[in-house]
């Protein structure tokens, strides 16, 4: 494999999978949306946002939160 940087910009077959993994990330987190209320995946995608960590905090992480993602592992730490 190699890296390219901007590769998006640069060829045409990075930057469409680049659109479908971006179109696929927001079906899920609007599904999760849907399932997971609380956390607002519809509006910050999965993001670290200050309202998506404040919501881990309150209502702790859901099955399809990375553990191994440091504020995710920072926030079941301070829940422990």
């Amino acid at each position: 494999a190699q890296a390219v940087v901007k590769g998006d910009s640069l060829h045409a077959c990075i930057g469409a999978a680049s659109i479908l993994a971006k179109v696929t990330r927001d079906a899920e987190m609007d599904a999760l949306a849907e399932q997971y209320p609380h956390y607002g995946f519809a509006s910050h995608k999965g993001y670290p946002t200050k309202v998506h960590l404040d919501a881990l905090r309150e209502h702790g992480v859901t099955p399809f939160h990375r553990r191994s993602y440091a504020p995710v592992r920072k926030i079941v730490e301070e829940l422990s």
